[in-house]
C-alpha cells in the first residue's frame, strides 16, 4: 500500500531565525495520526537563518542523522567533535546515555537548509559516538548513505534501517525491492517523481506498507531520500 503524506499537512514551526516543518509530532506540534513510523520518529525540513542556530543542549538515546541540501551548518558536542557540513554530507550522531551538541549556520548571509532525521535506536544506553562523510551521487542509481552494517562505505546506524539517496541527472526509473516485513518512507527532496499512479514533490512523503519493491520515475533536478525500515 503507498500513502501520500503531502508537504502542506506537515506541522510548521516559525520563529525569527527558524522555519521548521515536521513530518511527525516535535515541540508543540502534536499529531497522534503521526507520531513515528516504525523506528523513524523525527523528519524536521529546517531553514536556519545566517548567524543563527541551536545553543548546545542535550540528546539521549536517539539516532540522529543531518542531511544537508543547501548552505552550511557547523556542529560542536561533548565528544570534543566539531566540523561543518555542506551539500551532499550526512552528519550522524548516536546519543546513547547522553551527548550535548551545537548546530550553526557560520554564515552571516546564506540560509541552511537540511533534514533533522532521529531514529529510535535498537536498544537504550549505547556510547555516545559521532560519523560525518560526504556522499557523491553515484550517477542515477540508489546511495547508500546510513545501514546498519556500513556496507558500501555508508555511516553504521544502530538500528535495522538503511538509508538511501537518489539524485537525478536525466529522465530515469529506479527500482527498490522491499524485504518481506520490511515498510518504506520516501521523502522528496527536491524535484517531482512518479510512483505508480502517485504525483509527489518537494517536501512529500511517500509511507511504503505491504509491497514487495517501489519504481519512481523522475527527470533531472529530482533527489529522494528512502527509508527501508525493519
Amino acid at each position: 500500500m503507498f500513502t501520500v503524506r503531502k508537504a502542506t499537512d506537515r506541522g510548521r514551526t516559525q520563529i525569527e531565525w527558524l522555519d521548521s516543518y515536521h513530518s511527525f509530532s516535535f515541540g508543540e506540534y502534536y499529531d497522534p495520526a503521526h507520531h513515528n513510523f516504525r523506528s523513524l520518529r523525527v523528519i524536521n525540513d529546517d531553514l536556519i537563518a545566517g548567524g543563527a542556530g541551536f545553543g548546545m543542549h542535550p540528546h539521549r538515546d536517539m539516532e540522529i542523522i543531518t542531511y544537508m541540501i543547501s548552505g552550511e551548518l557547523a556542529h560542536k558536542d561533548s565528544l570534543g567533535s566539531g566540523d561543518t557540513i555542506r551539500p551532499g554530507d550526512v552528519q550522524y550522531m548516536s546519543a546513547g546515555t547522553g551527548i550535548l551538541h551545537s548546530e550553526f549556520n557560520p554564515s552571516k548571509v546564506n540560509p541552511a537548509k537540511l533534514l533533522q532525521i532521529w531514529l529510535m535506536p535498537d536498544k537504550k544506553g549505547y556510547t555516545p559516538r559521532y560519523e560525518q562523510k560526504a556522499f557523491p551521487a553515484n550517477g542515477d542509481g540508489w546511495d547508500v548513505l546510513v545501514s546498519p552494517d556500513g556496507r558500501d562505505g555508508s555511516l553504521s546506524i544502530r538500528q535495522d534501517a538503511t538509508l538511501l539517496r537518489a539524485k537525478w541527472t536525466k529522465p530515469l526509473s529506479l527500482t527498490h525491492t522491499f524485504s518481506n516485513g520490511r515498510g518504506g518512507w520516501l521523502q522528496v527532496v527536491s524535484g517531482t517523481v512518479q510512483a505508480r499512479d502517485k504525483a509527489l514533490s518537494a517536501g512529500d512523503a511517500l509511507i511504503i506498507e505491504n509491497e514487495t519493491d517501489m519504481t519512481l520515475t523522475a527527470t533531472a533536478g529530482a533527489e529522494v531520500l528512502l527509508f527501508d525500515l525493519g
